[in-house]
């Protein structure tokens, strides 16, 4: 099992240069930690096991950066790359934080703001694809109201899809071969936010003029803080074809965005999120997209970062374990689960539906069925407290 705990390349782990770097503020304290150079993220990360680092265009090169400067982080970048054979998963532009977007970026009300975040993009874009990013993340962090009649909402969404398509069309255009993933949140720091979940983004991307390159980046914390099963939404995000990216960290129902280390809060739903992310087959990077608590500084960062991890391959083993146990094999057919994976009727034809209509129905003996359920989720709850197997 040691083996099975060990992060490596083939995992594809990867980390923000803005988590394990966060400094430690918050909205009533000031920063706790020192900042970390980019190159030495890079290398510690990568002794830990980890396959690759994102980041925000403003987390690599400071946004007032003289070309000298910009040059030198560029190298120092490059170089600890090279070394430590980590890739650059995915880049994505910072649209929220300068206070020139405190009104929206690509769905602000004054033209010019959206064409600076357009103009911001299409270079953070030229970076990202530089250093071999192949998936670029848009969270529109500002891109909602408290003010329900200041922004009308037809407008700002037909203002979000002709950035996306402008952006796609570029990216396209310069053959960078890069894929776009929109990440959904309901809320914070806007009141109300665009493209709020999973569902969403999915009916978007069917607007869109590329929506072939454009998926989903779903985050654990924004489905979770208002209740929705995160599980749920990766599941559809999946089904849809469209689970391009995905950030993984933990989250309190009812809470403020916390990015708490993943797999601290709500460790049922996090084990069967896991286990449908391996069973699904998906290949795309697995992003921790958390931070240290507020109390951690030193090696109690790369401590928290070890841990995202070994979390992840816990629960993966796990989910081993549970497709190997014989008595939730009999549960799960007490449940009827395999049965949901048959057909129903099959594709419509004028005769099954006459048949359909004729058919004789038990109702009272299909009503006193039992599936116990309870007993399925107990050898869950026993699995995971380490009961089992």
């Amino acid at each position: 099992m040691s083996d099975a705990l060990t992060p490596g390349p083939e995992h594809k782990f990867t980390f923000g240069l803005w988590t394990v770097g966060h400094p430690g503020h918050d909205p009533f304290g000031d920063p706790v930690r020192p900042p970390i150079d980019p190159a030495e993220t890079v290398r510690r990360l990568a002794d830990l096991g980890v396959w690759g680092i994102s980041f925000h265009d403003d987390d690599l090169i400071p946004p007032r950066a003289a070309p000298g400067e910009r040059g030198q982080v560029l190298k120092r970048f490059r170089k600890a790359l090279d070394e430590t054979g980590m890739v650059v998963s995915m880049a994505t532009t910072n649209l929220f934080k300068h206070p020139v977007f405190k009104e929206g970026a690509f769905t602000a009300n004054d033209p010019q703001v959206r064409r600076y975040a357009l103009a911001k993009t299409l270079r953070a874009i030229d970076l990202g694809a530089d250093l071999g990013a192949q998936t670029y993340v848009f969270w529109g962090g500002r891109e909602g109201t408290e003010a329900l009649a200041a922004v009308p909402p037809l407008d700002a969404l037909d203002r979000y899809r002709e950035a996306i398509d402008f952006l796609a069309g570029y990216a396209t255009d310069r053959d960078y071969g890069l894929r776009f993933a929109i990440e959904p949140k309901p809320n914070e720091p806007r009141g109300d936010a665009f493209l709020p979940t999973v569902g969403h983004v999915l009916a978007f991307i069917s607007s869109l003029d590329y929506h072939d390159m454009v998926g989903v980046n779903p985050e654990v914390a924004h489905e979770t803080m208002v209740g929705l099963s995160f599980f749920h939404a990766v599941a559809q995000a999946i089904w849809a074809g469209k689970l391009y990216h995905v950030d993984l960290n933990a989250q309190k129902a009812g809470r403020y965005d916390q990015d708490l280390r993943f797999g601290s809060e709500g460790i049922k739903d996090t084990f069967f999120f896991v286990k449908l992310l391996e069973d699904s087959g998906y290949d795309g990077p697995r992003q921790f997209d958390a931070r240290p608590y507020r109390t951690e500084r030193d090696q109690g960062i790369w401590d928290f970062a070890a841990g995202c991890m070994r979390t992840y391959l816990l629960l993966a083993e796990k989910a081993r374990q549970f497709d190997a146990d014989p008595q939730i094999a009999e549960a799960l057919e007490a449940a009827k689960a395999p049965q949901l994976a048959e057909p129903t009727v099959g594709a419509y034809s004028a005769d099954e539906a006459e048949r359909l209509k004729s058919a004789a129905f038990d109702v009272e003996a299909l009503a006193a069925q039992t599936y116990h359920n309870d007993r399925l989720d107990q050898l869950v709850i026993e699995l995971l407290l380490g009961v089992r197997g």
